[in-house]
């Protein structure tokens, strides 16, 4: 935590809440667009600092690069990452030179030295977000018992819960804590699993780094999954970084059909080949065993391992003959924006439609009614399939800095 990071006003312009990737991204567009908004807006986290949790992710899971491009960053030009990493060619990856996480970590505080960003994170959790009564606003209420009073705020987190499937949730279910957990609570440098075995579930990139970094600790891994596990570059189609999809999806009048178009991009979890490629050879070397087509029906923790019975399939005994030491659920965010409590008062105050626990929001991925703007997979609606990676940051700037910094059309947001 920054020990001269900005004091906490009692009002201000525009709250930002959240500091990862896209509230950066949403920062430094907007004093690019003006920079007389400097003194006009503050950014509150947990952490105190930018991109807290993005780091530790990368580093928990030791994610040797990012899946994006080199051109999706938080800095307005989309060559300035190129041009940073010139020193360092060794550290974009092919195909479409992915940047590695260190050469991205340090990106990313060039930037927030460039833009003088440093200090700019309040540390500070936002609990409610209630709209003032009689003039326009918020008062966001604290989790420290402060309060502030913003003009417009902007809603820059990710916001899921983890996945956990129904047999993990059992309430007759007990164990170590550490025995079964979902992979956001699952940090590798801590660990030493040398002869332990560990069943991973989920078919995602995630179960990849997982694995490979269980393997290397000395464990012997099962990675299991409903579908066949495959690998694509990106987790949804390159079309949707542009027109050729986007175009079609903005076109789509059906919110429920938009929702269902996102649904089939993503089309669940998928493996980059090169994370696929490691992870075959590893098959190959006898550390890993892929079970597809698969689930656990129930698992009870024994005293030293787990009995784990699966639901039957065809191409793999079961694992009921098994010890499985540990369990990963790779499974996962539930992403439902009717049950964050923090909006329940602009709920209350300001009803929209929802599709599948997703806001409608206007054009400027503002919710109607009032001065508050979502980014992130909140706004999936209105950006597709994206929204919640680095591209979809950059996607929600194109509409809602317009709407902080143009006069017109921020008197037309107030009428």
């Amino acid at each position: 935590m920054p020990a001269t990071s900005t004091p906490l006003p009692q009002f201000v312009d525009i709250a930002i809440v959240g500091a990862g990737p896209q509230a950066l991204t949403l920062v430094t567009h907007l004093l690019q667009k003006k920079a007389a908004l400097r003194s006009q807006f503050v950014v509150l986290d947990p952490a105190g600092t930018w991109m807290q949790q993005w780091h530790h992710q990368f580093a928990a899971l030791e994610i040797p690069h990012l899946r994006s491009p080199a051109v999706h960053h938080p800095d307005p030009n989309p060559h300035a990452l190129r041009s940073f990493a010139e020193p360092r060619p060794d550290e974009l990856f092919p195909p479409y030179a992915l940047p590695s996480t260190g050469l991205f970590h340090d990106f990313c505080q060039d930037v927030i030295q460039r833009w003088q960003l440093i200090s700019r994170v309040i540390p500070a959790q936002v609990q409610r977000i209630e709209p003032r009564l009689r003039s326009p606003g918020f008062q966001l209420q604290l989790a420290d018992g402060r309060q502030l009073v913003a003009k417009r705020v902007v809603l820059a987190i990710a916001g899921g819960s983890p996945h956990r499937p129904a047999w993990a949730q059992h309430p007759a279910l007990s164990y170590p804590p550490d025995r079964l957990c979902h992979s956001s609570q699952v940090d590798l440098r801590q660990l030493c699993l040398r002869g332990e075995r560990i069943l991973i579930v989920g078919s995602g990139l995630t179960s990849g780094h997982l694995a490979l970094g269980a393997i290397a600790r000395g464990a012997e891994v099962i990675m299991m999954a409903r579908r066949e596990f495959y690998a694509k570059l990106f987790d949804a189609d390159a079309g949707w970084l542009g027109p050729k999809y986007l175009k079609g999806f903005q076109a789509e009048p059906c919110w429920d059909s938009r929702w269902q178009m996102i649904q089939s991009a993503r089309n669940g979890g998928s493996l980059t080949p090169a994370v696929m490629m490691q992870l075959r050879r590893q098959e190959r070397q006898g550390n890993l065993r892929f079970y597809n087509h698969c689930e656990v029906r129930q698992a009870e923790w024994q005293g030293t391992a787990w009995q784990v019975q699966c639901r039957q399939a065809t191409d793999h005994d079961c694992l009921s003959s098994l010890d499985i030491h540990r369990i990963w659920l790779a499974t996962g965010q539930t992403l439902n924006v009717q049950q964050w409590p923090l909006l329940a008062p602009v709920r209350a105050a300001y009803p929209i439609p929802w599709v599948k626990g997703l806001p409608v929001l206007d054009q400027h991925l503002r919710w109607p009614g009032c001065n508050l703007f979502v980014m992130g997979g909140a706004a999936a609606l209105q950006l597709g399939p994206v929204a919640r990676n680095l591209f979809g940051g950059r996607l929600a700037c194109d509409r809602i800095v317009p709407a902080l910094t143009k006069p017109a059309l921020r008197q037309a947001l107030r009428a």
